[in-house]
């Protein structure tokens, strides 16, 4: 006697919808500059040698302030959208929702690139600052970044997701709780490395 099983695969239905959000508190930003990809790169093709003989460059502030910021191939500045995203699947946790599968369906659309290395931006509205901190490098050392800083902000994300999974009221709350809970950028609650400044938490507009 058989026991041949029938498989039934539902085709994948995906939905879509532009969610507002509006900052209530400063969004920081920090990438990883091309110029400091070189210097790694440049200081492991030099080996042993790469400090001998070298003198110590003075630091550029306001060009790592430059490098920090995510600028589109349009030009416009944006926020990566991996952001979100991770953020999203971050907060299933609070509400006990498997994350292998948010992280199989939900997405976050790009508005743009990043000029630089090709990063997906979501654009953001506002203009930003310098914010001038101190923090550590990797062995320790105290050292000062100048990082810019948006102390008022908005966006519209587009947010794409499998609707056998979520709701389109579950995606917006699911979002709503990365604002209130999570965050995006530097200092967020989420951070990996510490509990955060409370930065980059934000509202969802209906």
């Amino acid at each position: 006697m058989s026991d041949a099983r029938t498989v039934v695969i539902q085709p994948p239905k995906f939905e879509m919808a532009d969610i507002r959000i509006v900052g209530v508190s400063p969004y920081v930003q920090n990438k990883f500059g091309h110029k400091m990809l070189q210097q790694m790169a440049e200081k492991q093709r030099a080996g042993s040698q790469a400090k001998k003989g070298r003198a110590r460059e003075a630091k550029d502030f306001q060009a790592t302030y430059e490098a920090a910021i995510h600028r589109s191939r349009d030009g416009w500045i944006g926020i990566p959208a991996p952001s979100f995203r991770n953020a999203m699947i971050s907060a299933c946790r609070i509400i006990g929702f498997k994350m292998t599968l948010a992280k199989l369906s939900v997405f976050v659309e790009a508005d743009g690139f990043d000029a630089e290395d090709g990063t997906p931006l979501v654009k953001i509205i506002g203009e930003p600052r310098v914010h001038e901190g101190m923090v550590r490098n990797a062995t320790g050392v105290p050292d000062i970044r100048w990082r810019p800083m948006w102390e008022q902000w908005a966006a519209t994300v587009r947010v794409r997701w499998d609707a056998s999974q979520f709701s389109a009221q579950d995606v917006v709350n699911l979002l709503a709780r990365v604002g209130a809970q999570v965050g995006i950028g530097e200092g967020r609650p989420d951070s990996k490395n510490s509990a955060g400044m409370g930065w980059g938490l934000f509202e969802v507009q209906a």
